[in-house]
């Protein structure tokens, strides 16, 4: 009998915590379907805010993102917004040319600009697996319209054929060398063929810590190759946003 009272205390104490709100981290209910949204630190309540769109992995969902440190510090660092809209069936439709979840995020945007005063041109996208295979889906249809895309060990498949944007998009991709889940020659692949559309020049390949840094002539465009596996490497999401979202603000007149 003490059993069964604990458990129902304990219950009773899970149902009673709050809830994370809209904006600290839980769920934004937009139509019949939902994004997550965290708030940086600190902010003033007033200023422009730059926002780190994030899609999630297959099977994941927004709050999940919101609760990453590897994804929500790097965010919070940067003095990002972080957005991480939820997939239908926790997925996202990026094989063909159904434009479901291209709608969607445009619609998740015009949501949170809103709620919160945003910052258009400085929305960077990342995601994570098939996340990434849906931000670089994103780049390729309408690219031109955010400052950077951020692929983590993820890629959009059969890239030849498709009429991507060409706007003047950075893209920098990381991926595992180990990676059994989406492998590193589809990176390489999809690389190469942006950096052919955008008509980048050679490619450098330099030593960068634990990276193998590919970098292209004339390009923002990376990919930095690690040994490890499907996962998003520490620190590489805080490193990138805090150099874009950095000497973005050294270009901006004082």
């Amino acid at each position: 009998m003490i059993k069964y009272v604990s458990v129902f205390a304990l219950l009773m104490v899970a149902l009673a915590l709050p809830a994370h709100a809209c904006g600290e981290g839980g769920q934004c209910q937009l139509d019949k379907r939902s994004y997550a949204a965290k708030l940086p630190p600190g902010w003033d309540g007033r200023s422009p805010l730059p926002v780190l769109l994030h899609f999630h992995g297959w099977g994941r969902q927004g709050t999940g993102v919101t609760r990453n440190k590897r994804i929500a510090d790097a965010a919070a660092a940067a003095g990002a917004l972080l957005i991480a809209p939820d997939g239908l069936r926790k997925s996202w439709a990026f094989w063909s040319d159904d434009r479901r979840d291209i709608d969607f995020t445009e619609n998740v945007l015009a949501d949170v600009a809103r709620r919160w005063p945003i910052d258009r041109e400085r929305i960077i996208v990342s995601g994570f697996s098939y996340g990434g295979a849906m931000a670089w889906f994103l780049a390729c249809d309408q690219g031109d319209r955010y400052r950077a895309v951020l692929g983590i060990a993820g890629t959009l498949p059969r890239l030849e054929g498709r009429d991507c944007a060409t706007g003047p998009i950075t893209i920098r991709n990381v991926h595992g060398e180990k990676d059994t889940v989406m492998r590193l020659h589809g990176g390489e692949d999809a690389l190469a063929f942006w950096n052919a559309l955008a008509q980048c020049g050679e490619r450098v390949t330099t030593k960068n810590g634990r990276y193998r840094h590919h970098a292209w002539q004339g390009c923002e465009s990376s990919l930095e190759v690690h040994d490890g596996g499907h996962w998003i490497p520490k620190g590489w999401l805080h490193t990138q946003l805090i150099d874009l979202l950095a000497g973005d603000n050294e270009k901006s007149p004082r």
